[in-house]
């Protein structure tokens, strides 16, 4: 069966990038049995915390898009983000905006396998994990990295986030 072709733009960009999960093994997307659109989901169905899980969360930056990947036991404290970054508004982005930027679903929206590059922020807390888990571009599809990982095949800023 092939894989949908967003799950296979996120491998693509994992082998691009030379990714690894935190070992020499090469950074696979693996597909879970069922859709996650949550952290807790996600953490439930791979057995780890649901600080492990970056969320990937787009937001309309002054009208540029903004992915934010974030701890999973974070929330995202906008106002003080967009004070931070230097933007007037930061709002959470719909779903049109979300598939216009990354060409993928909201609950889905990998790290990294878009169109054309996306601002991206990693959350700081996310270093505090040995491994964490991304979305592979649909909301059944993840893989495996590190902090480090994320911000190198990102090329994302670290940013406290919370």
């Amino acid at each position: 069966m092939q894989p949908h072709p967003n799950v296979r733009a996120v491998q693509d960009a994992l082998d691009k990038a030379d990714a690894r999960d935190g070992s020499a093994t090469p950074s696979q997307v693996r597909l879970l049995s069922d859709a996650v659109h949550t952290a807790q989901a996600a953490a439930d169905a791979l057995g780890v915390t649901v600080g492990q899980i970056a969320n990937s969360l787009v937001f309309n930056a002054d009208g540029a898009p903004l992915l934010v990947l974030t701890s999973g036991a974070h929330r995202v404290d906008t106002a003080g983000l967009a004070a931070r970054i230097g933007v007037t508004t930061l709002q959470r982005a719909t779903p049109e905006f979300v598939r216009e930027h990354t060409g993928q679903p909201i609950g889905g929206v990998a790290p990294l396998g878009h169109p054309s590059p996306v601002r991206t922020l990693v959350d700081t807390a996310l270093e505090a994990y040995d491994e964490i888990w991304a979305a592979g571009g649909v909301p059944r599809a993840v893989f495996p990295t590190t902090y480090a990982e994320l911000v190198r095949i990102t090329g994302g800023e670290p940013a406290e986030v919370a």
